[in-house]
């Protein structure tokens, strides 16, 4: 299967460096120099690499509208290199961030990185009476990817809706930094990737709970970990 890319940069030099990059990685390979063209094109896709700095709406609102359209893997490809900057683009709905100037071997890596998870999680598997569930006020539907916080659907990122199905598939056990991230991203942990995972943690108590200050399900367990209660 080849999947399908969509580049979205005003620098037609990175677009076309890009493009080279995964084309001879086998993509189909899309190209936007604008917010508006990104999502007019995004369903057609199966991930964006997006830039932030670029003129009309940023790519922060362009993450968000995004969203509101489809949950695939948006990868941030930018030169904002501040911790604020990384901290917006995941709270927009970015699944990962990559700072420019960049490697050319992680940039394929990370995009690999990211359709695996998507795909695989994503599942082809066969339906099991058992993938759906409730704790407390939580609907959990785990072959369609779906989730229900008091009868009232919830848009959760992929990278979102995997840390809870983690935490949720096993109430009470405490997972620490290091396991959270080589379960989900599937990448050897670094000490850096803490608040990455902050970031989306809080960004999932957001759309679980009326008071993230106060969680009710996912606790923070101090110097430990997070858990399901």
């Amino acid at each position: 299967m080849a999947y399908r890319v969509l580049i979205v940069d005003d620098n037609a030099e990175i677009r076309e460096v890009v493009n080279i990059l995964l084309t001879n990685e086998g993509y189909i390979v899309s190209e936007a120099d604008n917010g508006d063209d990104a999502i007019s094109l995004c369903q057609d896709q199966d991930i964006i690499i997006l830039d932030i700095m670029m003129p009309g709406i940023d790519g922060y609102k362009t993450c968000e509208k995004i969203r509101e359209l489809t949950n695939i893997p948006i990868l941030f490809l930018t030169a904002k290199t501040l911790e604020e900057d990384k901290e917006l683009g995941f709270h927009s709905g970015a699944d990962d961030y990559l700072i420019k100037p960049f490697s050319y071997s992680e940039l394929i890596s990370r995009v690999k990185a990211l359709l695996r998870r998507y795909f695989v999680y994503k599942g082809n598997e066969k339906p099991n009476q058992d993938s759906c569930f409730v704790r407390k006020d939580i609907k959990f539907d785990k072959e369609n990817r779906k989730v229900w916080m008091n009868d009232k659907e919830v848009n959760l990122t992929d990278i979102e809706f995997q840390i809870l199905e983690l935490l949720i598939m096993h109430p009470k056990k405490v997972f620490s930094n290091k396991e959270l991230y080589e379960q989900i991203w599937d990448e050897p942990y670094l000490y850096t990737a803490n608040n990455t995972i902050m970031v989306h943690i809080r960004n999932l108590r957001k759309k679980l709970m009326v008071d993230p200050a106060n969680p009710k399900y996912i606790r923070t367990v101090w110097g430990k970990g997070y858990r399901f209660d």
